[in-house]
């Protein structure tokens, strides 16, 4: 297994296992969704194409779209 794996498993057990016991909270959670948001560079497909100028269906084509709780996601953080 990867380190990178190893680390992720890490960090959602870790989470899961503070949030079942009351040391982190629904705004903990939030603030770990915005953090990843900011590192991933995650906007709306319509917002990313906005921003960079190009067409919904160039976005789709050939960005890395991800899918997050059913919506669409354009992850960009290389």
């Amino acid at each position: 297994m990867s380190e990178t794996i190893e680390n992720t498993k890490k960090l959602l057990d870790f989470t899961a296992s503070k949030f079942e016991q009351g040391e982190l909270d629904n705004d903990s959670l939030v603030q770990l969704i915005a953090l990843c948001i900011d590192y991933g560079n995650i906007m709306s497909i319509q917002d990313y194409a906005k921003k960079y100028g190009m067409s919904y269906n160039g976005v789709k084509k050939f960005r890395n779209i991800i899918l997050i709780a059913g919506k669409k996601f354009v992850l960009d953080n290389d």
